[in-house]
């Protein structure tokens, strides 16, 4: 008897189409004003002095700020402003000088995009200074600019300076405000995950919990990086932060109770809570804390973390003493320089990202030299978006960009067809620049359709195509988007097969360390907490790590989706051998160091699998011991481990 023929899927597999999902996050209206404004004050000030083309190129600048402007420090977002704003003038200067000069401009431009590529591994300003010197140099290139040489860089260093103006408006009134209510948001996410413990939300809520300490750290540490000694109130929220630590360690040895017994008496999250609230106003004064008497273990190591952080909270004046960040403090600027400088020059990763950078943009800059194409700087702009390695999969950005451009395009062919040049072209853009910061919420493919439009409404001011301008925009972002797959990602292994398995072993190694030195007695308490710290970091790493790579097409997407579980396991493992410590540090009995040294071995074995092999297997693994002890709990996630996912070494 014939089977029945299976239906023919018309819908497209989910890792083409994730990235068309709109992020479930909230508008963010103070940078909506800002934007707005930013990007159309400029073109009415050059309408108004009878110079369009310079109030367009201000506008300009200020869109380079606008996408720069991440970060929630005030000190921080001057640095993310205004330092890629030196290396946009340099693009603009380069560009400008290659302008109409043939080969000579492919020249200048791929050694520009090997530089670009290679700074961007430094870190997230050197990535966006890297962005605007490549962007802005492919713009000066191709567009004509007004003389001299030095007014271009001049007015979009204009515009940049501009953001930056309107972002530090509010600084006299909340200097310290972001660094607060990011410590409070991370007590808040803690009262959470208290509520959660005992119910499978728990994971969930755990990762939202170090994301947010992480966030924490990074503005408090860079603030203060220049100030120790000289900022009281930057002394106190690092010594708020820093006694969320013990609290966040006894939250697996509290999940595990609740698991047990029940979920813990409501007055646990309410009373951090209450320090959350505490720590954004500034309160000070006695802590009043109604907490049940603590019996067991977990119960104890709970209410003597609550307790600490109260007096810690409430606390007056800043303990000097109590400073000492989990992490590291940073080093001077100089010599995080000559390190950078190091790294870029030395890292094979580096050198390759340069090389594949400016490979593409070489070919999409004689293409155009070769074939007529108008207005060709769009073809290098495309490759310059979709190729920036630290933004996501090159394919799906490929794909995300092409799509992106063309719900763009429909709007700018909508106001370039209907609306005249000139006074109009304020109030549109007041709209249209509005729309940046809150597309780019949702995603990549909604903010390349809200800077679409504005771009092109940008250059049409500058070169007067109108209408006719959008179809070849279309057209040039399509072969960008063609340039960007096959010489930037078909062309290099790497991209299509993904070193997941080797991040997600390294972070089991560092794993079995950290259950080693869990156990590996009590003087060493500092080293276990940077430890801890470190790997959460790096687990937090290689999720995301998978989570891009889940956006890939087969086969690195199939398997990042089969070793998912994997990357659950190692973070349930950790948090065990948290629960185990903490319950060891309030009187539970300490496990024999036989036992601790066979699960060592177990997740040292597993990492060396991992390596080894692509194809993961369920392996069975025998790990006696004690079943009443405390590590009971981390031998079943170590069993399960290895049954999930444990490549077949036979």
């Amino acid at each position: 008897m014939a089977r029945p023929a299976r239906p023919v899927r018309l819908t497209p597999p989910a890792w083409l189409t994730a990235g068309l999902k709109p992020a479930p996050t909230p508008v963010p209206w103070a940078a909506v004003v800002r934007s707005s404004v930013a990007l159309s004050a400029p073109l009415a000030v050059g309408l108004a002095v009878g110079q369009p083309a310079y109030g367009a190129l201000v506008s300009m600048g200020a869109l380079s700020g606008v996408i720069g402007d991440t970060a929630d420090a005030y000190r921080m977002r001057i640095f993310n402003i205004a330092f890629p704003q030196l290396f946009g003038a340099l693009g603009v200067t380069l560009g400008t000088l290659v302008f109409g000069h043939g080969w000579v401009a492919v020249a200048v431009l791929t050694l520009v995009a090997l530089v670009s590529g290679m700074i961007s591994s430094i870190g997230a300003v050197a990535s966006v200074s890297g962005l605007l010197l490549l962007l802005n140099c492919v713009v000066g290139a191709g567009l004509p600019m007004p003389g001299p040489w030095w007014k271009a860089p001049l007015l979009l260093t204009l515009g940049g300076l501009f953001v930056l103006l309107l972002t530090l408006l509010g600084w006299p009134l909340r200097r310290a405000a972001p660094e607060r209510v990011a410590v409070a948001a991370t007590y808040r996410s803690l009262a959470e995950l208290y509520e959660a413990t005992g119910t499978s939300a728990y994971d969930e809520r755990r990762q939202a919990v170090t994301a947010s300490l992480n966030q924490s750290y990074d503005l408090v540490l860079s603030r203060r990086a220049r100030q120790h000694g000289r900022a009281p109130h930057l002394v106190r929220l690092l010594s708020q932060l820093n006694v969320l630590i013990p609290l966040l360690e006894a939250a697996p040895a509290a999940h595990l109770r609740a698991r047990l017994i029940g979920p813990l008496p409501p007055a646990v999250p309410a009373a951090v809570r209450e320090l959350a609230d505490a720590v954004e106003d500034g309160r000070t004064g006695a802590a009043d804390l109604d907490l049940p008497a603590p019996e067991r273990p977990a119960e104890k190591a709970v209410d003597h973390a609550l307790r600490h952080a109260a007096a810690v909270v409430h606390k007056t004046d800043p303990d000097p003493y109590n400073v000492d960040d989990r992490l590291g403090r940073p080093a001077a600027l100089r010599v995080r320089a000559r390190r950078a400088t190091r790294a870029v020059l030395f890292s094979e990763a580096s050198w390759r990202y340069g090389l594949r950078l400016a490979l593409c943009i070489g070919l999409a800059q004689a293409l155009v030299s070769l074939i007529a194409v108008p207005r060709s700087y769009w073809v290098a702009l495309t490759v310059t978006f979709v190729m920036k390695p630290d933004f996501g999969s090159v394919f799906s950005r490929a794909v995300l960009r092409a799509a992106g451009t063309a719900a763009g395009l429909v709007l700018a062919a909508f106001v370039l067809s209907e609306v005249p040049r000139g006074w109009w072209d304020v109030p549109v853009m007041m709209v249209l620049a509005a729309l940046i910061p809150a597309f780019s919420a949702k995603g990549y493919a909604f903010q390349t359709a809200a800077i679409t439009p504005v771009i092109l409404l940008l250059s049409d001011t500058l070169n007067h195509q109108g209408f006719h301008l959008v179809m070849p925009r279309l057209y040039d972002s399509l072969i960008g988007c063609g340039i960007a797959l096959v010489a930037g990602y078909l062309l290099w292994p790497e991209s299509w097969h993904t070193r997941i398995g080797d991040k997600l072993a390294d972070a089991v190694a560092d794993t079995a360390a950290y259950v080693a030195r869990a156990f590996g007695g009590e003087g060493d308490q500092a080293g276990r907490h940077r430890a801890r710290r470190k790997l959460y970091r790096d687990l937090s790493s290689v999720r995301s790590e998978f989570q891009r790579a889940l956006t890939e097409p087969p086969p690195t997407g199939t398997r990042a989706a089969a070793w998912w579980p994997l990357v659950v396991a190692v973070e349930r493992i950790v948090d065990a051998t948290t629960a185990a410590r903490i319950r060891v540090h309030h009187g539970a009995p300490a496990p024999d160091a036989a036992e601790v040294r066979a699960v060592e071995r177990e997740l040292r074995e597993l990492a060396d699998g991992l390596r080894a092999s692509e194809t993961l297997v369920g392996v069975r693994s025998e790990l006696p011991g004690d079943e009443s002890g405390v590590l009971e709990p981390l031998r079943q996630e170590v069993r399960a481990a290895r049954a999930i996912a444990s490549p077949d070494l036979r």
